[in-house]
């Protein structure tokens, strides 16, 4: 029998047999859906750190005291002006963090991150103002009582594009609204959209004090220029500090892209762990086959003797029940790739990342399902061709 006609046969068996096909299919679609679900999900959480990544600056350098001395950094306004003189620098932010309730009245208040900086602080981060103005040199230079908000800071308090220009209050102070940003997308203690930016000096004078900064921002002019602006920055901050050959720094340079490179790495090892489990509930669909193909060498051994009576030689019936078995496992595959589509789609839109597609694991299911039609149908084939058609029609 030709390939077509041993699959018409095959399809013919299988509607006879609904709900026991059914059944049996189960476990490779839960198998299938499992691994294309889980994989999707793990490719959208890569992909949506890497978004978040992305978002904090374009080519970014961040210049933060090293674990020791943490408490006390050395940090300060002079290193950032240095530093932007270095080859390579394209904008230079130092940062000054501190936490305080900002309000428009007595019952309308949100405590969020106030982060005191100078104006290259849009460009370094990439933020992008939605309404106003960000701040300026001549807003930072005079330490002025100026705000902007993050998108989420400006929803929090009710406030919309007429805010611009009204007065809120910082830690009791009043401060100018002079612009509002574009959200960027965030959660957590570093969202980026729930934080109100300020002159550097303000945050000083009135906050915190010292001389000290918590962290430069560095945004370097290209990709390729990030390791040779890393070293220059590096020696020049030894220097300044006076750090001897032998020295440990008393900074810490982290690069945007070993921070990508290393997120790439740790998302794609938790894929292949989270397809590595939902395959196990493949192999249990293929015994599910290897079981069911078994009982049915059992149930049709006089139909088998009778075959091979009327000529049929031991690889027509060897094909005949593998094409079965590997039917049953593609029909399940296909039912749990759209299973898992949907699922994936679900998940990626209640977290965010909306529904990743990727035709590779669409692939590598169906291959599994094959691969498992294949492993799992061969043993009860094989019994099938091996039946003596003697033993086979004296079968009751």
């Amino acid at each position: 029998m030709s390939p077509i006609e041993l699959l018409r046969l095959s399809l013919s068996r299988l509607r006879r047999g609904r709900l026991r096909a059914a059944l049996t299919m189960l476990g490779v679609v839960i198998g299938v859906a499992s691994v294309v679900a889980l994989v999707g999900v793990g490719r959208g959480t890569t992909a949506n750190i890497t978004t978040s990544l992305n978002a904090l600056g374009t080519n970014l350098l961040t210049i933060s005291p090293s674990g020791r001395f943490g408490g006390t950094t050395t940090l300060t306004t002079d290193d950032a002006a240095a530093i932007a003189g270095v080859d390579g620098v394209v904008a230079v932010a130092p940062e000054l963090q501190t936490s305080a309730v900002v309000a428009t009245s007595a019952t309308n208040t949100t405590t969020t991150s106030i982060v005191g900086t100078s104006a290259d602080y849009a460009y370094v981060r990439a933020y992008t103002v939605w309404q106003g103005t960000f701040l300026t040199t001549a807003t930072t230079d005079a330490s002025l009582r100026v705000a902007v908000l993050g998108a989420t800071v400006a929803t929090d308090l009710g406030l919309g594009a007429d805010a611009v220009g009204t007065t809120v209050s910082i830690g009791g102070l009043p401060f100018q609204v002079i612009g509002i940003l574009q959200p960027k997308g965030g959660s957590g203690f570093a969202d980026p959209d729930n934080e109100v930016l300020v002159p550097l000096g303000a945050v000083r004078k009135y906050f915190v004090g010292g001389t000290s900064v918590r962290t430069i921002g560095v945004s370097v002019s290209d990709a390729a220029s990030m390791q040779t602006a890393r070293d220059a920055i590096s020696e020049l901050l030894r220097v300044r500090h006076g750090i001897a050959a032998t020295g440990t720094d008393d900074f810490t340079i982290f690069d945007q892209a070993q921070l990508l490179s290393v997120t790439d790495a740790i998302s794609g090892t938790l894929t292949l762990l989270l397809g590595g489990i939902a395959s196990i509930a493949l192999v249990v669909g293929g015994i599910g086959i290897m079981n069911i193909m078994l009982v049915s060498v059992r149930e049709r051994t006089r139909e088998i003797g009778i075959r091979k009576a009327l000529g049929a030689r031991g690889r027509d019936v060897l094909r005949q029940f593998l094409i079965e078995a590997l039917t049953l496992s593609l029909i399940g595959g296909f039912v749990g790739v759209l299973a898992g589509l949907a699922v994936s789609a679900v998940i990626g839109q209640l977290a965010g990342w909306g529904f990743i597609f990727d035709p590779s694991t669409v692939a590598i299911a169906t291959l599994f399902s094959v691969a498992v039609g294949i492993v799992f149908g061969v043993w009860p084939a094989r019994q099938a061709a091996r039946l003596d058609p003697v033993a086979a029609l004296r079968y009751e």
